[in-house]
């Protein structure tokens, strides 16, 4: 893993923020979409939003850093090897986005991907009875990202997500010996304890979704 890489390509697109501004003008467009669901803590303004997907982009290098460190105490790692190493890749190289992202704007882009890939990768493996594989709960801020980038682009890049996936986890990832022996010998309680210290991420970059608000 290139961690390194990674948060290299977050301050340059960082850089190229402070000169363009392009994230913040799209986030002032996309606010008045918002669905009233869908809320920052406290006030529902540019400057969160702003924090909370600057956050979402910059958990990337440290959810996979922090997944590989479980992975490890685990003794997982030729399972989740490979999906971090997609999830690297769509960082680093990603796939055609629209030409007019760039920057953090594109980094959004590319930050959803990564996220969503592991969290269907540790939807199957949690269906497959593994427990839990993501180091952070990252659905509800997936969510609002989607939200952010619209249909029918939010649902191109996740319809990718799901190609990638069938492609890497088949099901017969979960028919071997080698699965069947991790699941027996993870200890339940022992494999939560290494998961409890992660939040959920919406929450934790100040954003989330209110259900009894929606109308």
């Amino acid at each position: 893993m290139n961690i390194i890489a990674l948060r290299e390509r977050i301050r340059l697109a960082e850089q190229h923020e402070t000169a363009e501004s392009t994230l913040g003008a799209w986030l002032q467009e996309r606010l008045p979409t918002l669905h009233p669901a869908i809320g920052a803590v406290g006030d529902n303004d540019v400057e969160k939003l702003m924090r909370f997907v600057r956050g979402y982009i910059g958990q990337v290098p440290d959810v996979l850093e922090a997944a590989l460190a479980v992975a490890t105490k685990a003794r997982i790692g030729p399972q989740l090897l490979p999906v971090m190493k997609v999830a690297e890749t769509f960082f680093l190289q990603p796939p055609d986005l629209p030409s007019d992202h760039s920057g953090l704007l594109a980094l959004l882009d590319e930050a959803y991907l990564a996220h969503r890939l592991l969290e269907e990768v540790n939807d199957r493996y949690l269906s497959h009875g593994g427990g839990q594989l993501v180091p952070l709960d990252t659905t509800r801020a997936s969510l609002i990202v989607h939200h952010l980038l619209e249909e029918p682009f939010a649902n191109e890049l996740d319809a990718l997500v799901e190609v990638t996936v069938d492609g890497l986890v088949p099901d017969s990832v979960f028919e071997g010996p080698d699965f069947s022996e991790y699941k027996q010998r993870m200890n339940v309680e022992g494999r939560r304890s290494l998961w409890q210290e992660w939040p959920c991420m919406s929450e934790q970059l100040g954003m989330e979704i209110r259900l009894r608000d929606a109308s």
